[in-house]
């Protein structure tokens, strides 16, 4: 008699139900596992049996063998000991096993029989949702597997408490979703003294997700500038937060076991290797453009990142999507990320200050931005100069708008956004409008469309450039809350494709 459990094996952000199948045969005594299994997998029967053994359940001499089916998929991770459990006790007939087979389940067993943590709970109740199935978990992924809502989530602090449930004793209690409330950084606009100009690019970039790319001078404000920039974004919406959770529940990053509405704000070294930014490594694991997914990704000293990992950027911002291919693993990870880019104007920083510039000006210039390659540069919607702030201007008072009030003009022009673009699937903001919409809905006025074509030609704008002037000219607009795109909006948005003299 074969009993059977449920558990996901992962691919990406997608869960792939798993049968488990548990035999007990006469022969020698034996307990293997197969289905290729990786060694974390392989080492699960220790830890059931030693976890049996702590409930006074003892084996029995037979032959005991675990199928994991599809056998052709692997299966990686330490979330395969609850359902191999799960299977065992089944077909020793402790639990009932039509219970069993309506379940999922995952979690780590320590040698005590208690269940540990273990990643993708979240992804795990999508899948278990989808076959109709209850999901049984360690008790710390509860509140974050509840989340989901679809289905019923049993969150269990040990084994013994499994048994207990499955035998009608002591039911366990669904778990509650939990939300994580976002942490206020103190973070303000206002702390920062002038560069208007790049306060009114970044509220640009946050209401339409336009990519921005600022150029200044050391310690001119742009790392300060950037890590404001979660102040003024909206919240998650509920599909976005779920997205988003779902890649951070399969890198571990899910404090307190709820989900944040916050969008995610990461930013990585310039040492960091390309399987970092754009995934990879052991499992093909998400990369930081993927834990940006509907977030912020600020990289700081732009053209010091390594140019091979600079180019992968270019494939992602236009897709939103990044298909990590390695010789066991072809992985899909979705990666819609505010790119933010800050880098100085030369190697020395200095090239616009005449006393402190080094002799190569202007060539150092032109050779440190150039490894910022055409391609590349072309993806940046808003190019900003952040000029240096003199010593004289820290003493005077705030100016500007406070990061409340920009946050909420950035919310309503998201919201004029999200009703234009209601049964549009794949357009969430103006940045993903293409074809026939971008021509209908950003469509300037003939003096506006007038000024565009003389600077196209005048500037040899690419066509991807043209495009990505009228994107941002259409948040311009819905910023001003005009219902067309004007001359005055078409003029702003050139100004800033043209700042900051690199290729357009």
């Amino acid at each position: 008699m074969v009993a059977r459990a449920y558990t996901v094996a992962f691919e990406g952000v997608e869960a792939r139900i798993v049968e488990v199948q548990c035999a007990i045969a006469p022969g020698m005594p034996y307990f293997g596992v197969v289905g290729l299994p990786d060694k974390a997998v392989s080492e699960a029967k220790e830890r059931v049996r030693a976890a049996m053994a702590a409930m006074s359940i003892a084996l029995p001499s037979k032959r005991i063998l675990v199928n994991l089916s599809p056998a052709d998929l692997p299966k990686e991770g330490s979330h395969f000991d609850l359902p191999i459990a799960l299977a065992l006790l089944a077909a020793l007939e402790i639990i009932p096993k039509d219970a069993v087979e309506a379940t999922v389940a995952l979690g780590e067993l320590s040698l005590d029989g208690r269940l540990i943590a273990v990643l993708g709970a979240l992804p795990a109740a999508i899948a278990a949702a989808e076959q109709d199935c209850v999901l049984l978990c360690p008790k710390a992924c509860g509140a974050e597997a509840a989340w989901v809502g679809a289905t019923q989530v049993l969150a269990a602090a040990t084994l013994n408490d499994v048994v207990r449930h499955y035998t009608g004793q002591i039911p366990i209690t669904p778990a509650e979703a939990g939300e994580v409330a976002p942490q206020a950084t103190g973070r303000d606009f206002r702390d920062v003294k002038g560069q208007e100009r790049a306060k009114r690019a970044l509220e640009i970039a946050a209401s339409g997700r336009h990519h921005a790319l600022m150029v200044g001078t050391p310690a001119s404000g742009k790392s300060m500038l950037a890590a404001r920039l979660p102040g003024i974004l909206p919240p998650l919406s509920a599909q976005e937060a779920l997205e988003t959770s779902m890649i951070h529940s399969l890198a571990g990053l899910l404090s307190e076991g709820g989900i944040s509405r916050a969008r995610p704000f990461r930013e990585p070294h310039h040492t960091a290797s390309m399987a970092a930014i754009v995934g990879g490594g052991k499992g093909a694991k998400p990369g930081e453009i993927s834990l940006a997914h509907n977030g912020v990704l600020f990289m700081d000293e732009f053209p010091e990142f390594p140019r091979a990992v600079l180019e992968t950027l270019r494939q992602p911002i236009e897709t939103g999507e990044i298909m990590v291919a390695r010789a066991n693993a072809h992985i899909r990870y979705p990666c819609r990320f505010l790119l933010i880019a800050a880098a100085n104007p030369c190697k020395c920083g200095y090239m616009s200050d005449p006393a402190r510039a080094c002799a190569k000006v202007p060539i150092c210039g032109e050779d440190y931005l150039g490894r910022i390659s055409g391609p590349l540069m072309d993806r940046f919607d808003l190019r900003v100069e952040v000029p240096p702030v003199a010593y004289t201007d820290l003493d005077l008072p705030s100016s500007g708008d406070s990061s409340a009030t920009v946050a909420a003009r950035v919310q309503a022009a998201r919201i004029l956004q999200t009703k234009r673009f209601q049964g549009h699937t794949n357009t969430r903001v103006n940045a993903d409008m293409e074809g026939s919409l971008l021509e209908q809905v950003a469509s300037p006025d003939p003096e506006g469309r007038a000024l565009l074509a003389k600077v196209a030609e005048r500037f040899g704008l690419s066509a991807r450039g043209y495009h990505r002037v009228l994107r941002v000219a259409r948040t311009i607009a819905d910023l001003d809350a005009s219902p067309s795109v004007r001359l005055p909006h078409i003029a702003e948005a050139v100004s800033y494709r043209l700042a900051v003299g690199v290729k357009n």
